[in-house]
């Protein structure tokens, strides 16, 4: 058994991992830390039955957690994380940061983006980008993890593949992406209250959204020259998932386009290129690490449509991150992780 701990374990993405983690075979759940909670039980806190039910919530005090665990999920805020992940990598603990503080290569993009001073650029160096089907190879050698953000995997899975084919143009890529309320994490704020979100549909953050650059840089990475992302995201009055709607323009014919889409992840277990003519739903995904992608072709316009879902807190998180982890210790990376949807 190999021991984790969840920093940061009151929030989504951290009960997340304590949900999935409760059905993983090899890695035990031996820390979870909140200062609000610390002193609490999973079972008195959030009702957990499950075989975590009786551990206790912890204060975040890294000497003590250190002692205990041989990798640790940082759900932390942005700028926090960077102080336990230089903590943690010195003293030989595999980190899978899921807040932004290793997503980008350019220091100064992140600086620019999240308006955070980053202390550690050698550790960016060391980072890899944890988006388990394009960086599999580098992350099963890395000590720490950038785990992606929700919206750029949804987005990213199916253009990385297309650009590094050079089977799309790399300019005005234009993207309208719905997420569920839970991608705001869990706030105590008017805009996301019930009244506010039910019966509703809206945009936010247009033109200014922080995944924006993260996904620039990887899509330029691949291409090997500026790729431009037009992107608004919008919020949908669900709770999970993500449908990401990607207008691009074609180098190839769609049949061509999406056998190579389907030849590239033949082999991985969570991505599945649909047959042309299929819609993906988020319903299929829930609950999942799974992501569902559909091509589309408006032939008198010229224009080509992708179509991506994922769960934003499983694919797009914390299923992701464990996923990543697998890789991290040469495990199976689908062990542990669930495929079925919670359909309904």
């Amino acid at each position: 058994m190999i021991p984790v701990g969840v920093i940061g374990a009151s929030g989504y993405t951290g009960l997340e991992l304590i949900r999935l983690l409760e059905r993983h075979p090899v890695f035990q759940l031996k820390v979870i830390t909140s200062r609000d909670l610390a002193g609490k039980s999973l079972g008195e806190s959030f009702g957990f039955q499950g075989k975590y039910r009786e551990l206790i919530f912890e204060e975040p005090i890294p000497e003590v957690i250190a002692e205990k665990v041989k990798a640790v999920f940082l759900c932390v805020p942005a700028g926090t994380a960077q102080e336990l992940a230089f903590f943690f990598i010195n003293r030989g603990i595999k980190v899978v940061d899921l807040s932004a503080d290793f997503r980008f290569k350019n220091v100064e993009l992140y600086q620019s983006t999240y308006k955070i001073t980053h202390r550690y650029p050698q550790l960016i160096e060391k980072a890899v980008y944890g988006l388990s089907e394009i960086f599999a190879e580098e992350i099963k050698d890395a000590e720490l993890i950038g785990n992606p953000g929700c919206y750029p995997t949804a987005i990213l899975l199916p253009l990385i593949p297309l650009i590094k084919g050079g089977l799309i143009e790399g300019n005005n890529i234009i993207v309208d992406a719905k997420s569920g309320t839970s991608g705001a994490g869990r706030k105590v704020e008017t805009y996301y209250s019930f009244c506010e979100v039910n019966e509703d549909f809206k945009a936010y953050k247009v033109a200014s959204h922080r995944h924006t650059p993260e996904m620039e840089e990887k899509l330029t990475f691949f291409a090997g020259h500026r790729v431009s992302v037009v992107f608004t995201p919008h919020l949908l009055p669900i709770n999970r998932g993500i449908l990401a709607t990607i207008y691009v323009k074609y180098k190839a014919s769609l049949e061509s386009l999406h056998s190579y889409l389907r030849d590239f992840y033949r082999n991985t277990p969570f991505v599945e290129v649909l047959p042309l003519g299929s819609y993906p739903r988020i319903s299929e995904v829930r609950g999942t690490n799974s992501c569902k992608i559909s091509l589309f072709e408006d032939k008198e316009r010229a224009q080509g449509i992708i179509i991506s879902v994922i769960d934003n807190l499983a694919k797009g998180a914390s299923g992701q991150a464990i996923q990543n982890l697998n890789l991290m210790f040469g495990l199976p990376e689908d062990m542990g992780l669930p495929q079925n949807p919670l359909f309904v």
